[in-house]
């Protein structure tokens, strides 16, 4: 694969295509060698092996005339088959093509309904049987996360004897780029796995508070439900916070966060050197978070610790009481409280009683065993990460290519090639990178049916204007997390600086990852443009116990900043109140 940018070929029988919930943790193009190893040649096989260990179909169901029947990129920016998710709903017994839509999408006003591009096999009755099995014995009755487990220590393993990548020769450095294929493609089957089995789980949970007549409950039941890796580095940053608040530390946080990592180190302070430990011991946990933490081009806490440091200055602000131990323990309080409402109302009913157990634990397990998926496959890609910069970093310092970070713009199969005549793609990689910077300012279509249009077509973020929302104006949504607030709008694009947000505003964002979440915590509530009930987003919402609206269509766009708006959780709306 060596056309740029990458346009993959589309399927005619499985035409539908969307950016949703993939654009979570790709907003941007997806790099030249991320796409060849590392994710997208890593994911694709992993998510079809999912399927398929979900009972739904066999591998010779996939459409053979492309090479990405699930994950393809048009124009470098990645999608999902959104006609295979709605299959898999028409296959699952209890789901449905809408039932998908909802979970994993979100609102998608205007899209393609199912029954528009319905193919006479979708129905099948053997393959329902085999995912009713994987349902009751996969889903419902699992007991435990042991092989997500399993996939944490192989990967905490493999971190443990990183060799030093300064000390590898060019050959080495490639190699390790490419040897862990075979890990990530099973890490990644896992994920898609569990985030189907979230879906599901989350699904049964709805249906049965609205059986009960309490549909609102449905997201308080999973709330609080804790062991949630991407909540961690909110812990651990809010720790470190308290450290900033006083003293010489906050005295050096207090001159700016830019060049902030430098002089904290440089400081002979004791109290200054406690928090600098405290500081290594969270990039060493978490060094591989980061915005767009899978691709392999992106910067995380470890290689600039500013982001993480500007994080923490916005939570020096936060009063004690507001700390993530406290929201979370409300929500522990409301979960349990909606518990017991259920159950009294499904008194006396053994049956269906039994099934809003097994429902409660599955969904729980299996948000939770999503993260630890996510998180765990970020964790390897950081692996791949470090010996490629080195890899860059030698390319640029013999003059081979302008920066280190040029060396994403190879493919795979062409690094036996580089290490042979580095300097036979200075000329290739300088307009490749040139063609992928363009490419940030393009907005990707977000469904595609059919064919995607050229990207001559693609509007320019920079030129795209939005009709402002008034007072009184509300913008409905998807609710990620109950609960409702009044606050000042922060609109952030960009994860990479946080520095705007104060305490308590709401939190407006585009679409947010796991390196997003830590700013939740001096945030009051958080408005999302896209996503859906499980994504990370809501989740993390969830846990940290502040509203939150996922798909509030263009909410970046139309709230202004600085506007005062309120946010209900449970009825999934933003309303301007003044701007």
């Amino acid at each position: 694969m060596t056309d740029w940018p990458i346009f993959d070929r589309t399927s005619k029988t499985f035409p539908l295509y969307s950016r949703a919930n993939v654009g979570e943790i790709f907003p941007d193009p997806i790099s030249p060698l991320n796409a060849s190893t590392g994710f997208q040649a890593n994911l694709e096989p992993g998510w079809r092996d999912a399927f398929v260990a979900c009972g739904v179909w066999d591998h010779d169901l996939y459409d053979a005339s492309v090479e990405r029947n699930v994950l393809p990129a048009f124009g470098s920016y990645l999608y999902i088959n959104m006609s295979l998710m709605r299959l898999f709903g028409v296959r699952v017994p209890g789901m449905g093509a809408e039932a998908v839509d909802l979970q994993y999408f979100g609102d998608m006003p205007g899209i393609p309904s199912y029954e528009s591009e319905k193919r006479d096999f979708d129905d099948d009755p053997a393959y329902s049987e085999k995912a009713g099995a994987w349902l009751m014995n996969e889903v419902l009755l699992a007991k435990d996360l042991a092989a997500y487990d399993a996939d944490r220590r192989t990967v905490l393993d493999i971190r443990s004897q990183r060799p030093d990548v300064a000390t590898l020769s060019d050959a080495a450095l490639a190699e390790r780029i490419t040897s862990f294929n075979d890990v990530l493609r099973g890490l990644f089957q896992r994920h898609i796995e569990s985030s189907l089995k979230s879906g599901v789980g989350l699904g049964a949970i709805s249906q049965i508070a609205a059986a009960v007549g309490r549909p609102e409950l449905a997201l308080t039941l999973v709330a609080g439900i804790g062991d949630v890796d991407s909540a961690g580095p909110s812990h651990g940053m809010w720790t470190l916070s308290r450290l900033a608040r006083t003293g010489p530390v906050a005295e050096l946080f207090d001159g700016g966060v830019e060049g902030l990592d430098a002089r904290l180190r440089s400081s002979g302070d004791p109290r200054v050197a406690e928090f600098v430990a405290g500081l290594d011991a969270f990039l060493g946990e978490w060094d591989f978070r980061g915005p767009a933490e899978w691709e392999l081009r992106a910067l995380t806490w470890s290689l600039r610790p500013e982001l993480a440091l500007h994080t923490v200055d916005r939570m020096r602000g936060v009063s004690d009481e507001e700390s993530p131990q406290i929201k979370n323990a409300e929500r522990v309080r409301q979960r349990e409280e909606a518990t017991a409402t259920v159950r009294e109302l499904l008194a006396g009913d053994a049956e269906a009683g039994g099934q809003f157990e097994a429902a409660l634990h599955a969904a729980a397990l299996w948000l939770r065993g999503r993260e630890r998926s996510r998180t765990t496959a970020a964790m390897l890609i950081h692996e791949l990460r470090l010996p490629a910069l080195e890899l860059g970093r030698r390319g640029a310092e013999a003059g081979h290519l302008d920066a280190a970070k040029q060396i994403f713009m190879l493919f795979a199969e062409e690094l036996p090639a580089y290490l042979a005549d580095p300097g036979s793609f200075t000329a290739t990689v300088r307009e490749r990178e040139r063609v992928y910077l363009e490419m940030f300012d393009l907005e990707p279509p977000f469904v595609v049916v059919g064919d995607p249009p050229p990207t001559s077509e693609w509007v320019r973020r920079s030129g795209r204007t939005h009709t402002a929302a008034v007072a009184g104006e509300t913008i409905q949504g998807v609710s990620g997390c109950t609960g409702v607030t009044r606050g000042r709008a922060r609109v952030l694009l960009d994860p990479n600086d946080p520095s705007a947000l104060e305490p308590d505003e709401i939190l407006v964002a585009p679409i947010t990852d796991p390196s997003w979440t830590p700013l939740f915590v001096a945030a009051s509530a958080v408005v999302v443009d896209v996503g859906a009930p499980f994504s990370h987003a809501a989740i993390v919402s969830r846990e940290l116990g502040i509203p939150c609206v996922v798909s509030a269509t263009e909410a970046t766009g139309r709230i202004p900043n600085g506007a005062l708006i309120e946010v209900d959780g449970t009825a999934a709306t933003v309303t301007v109140i003044e701007v």
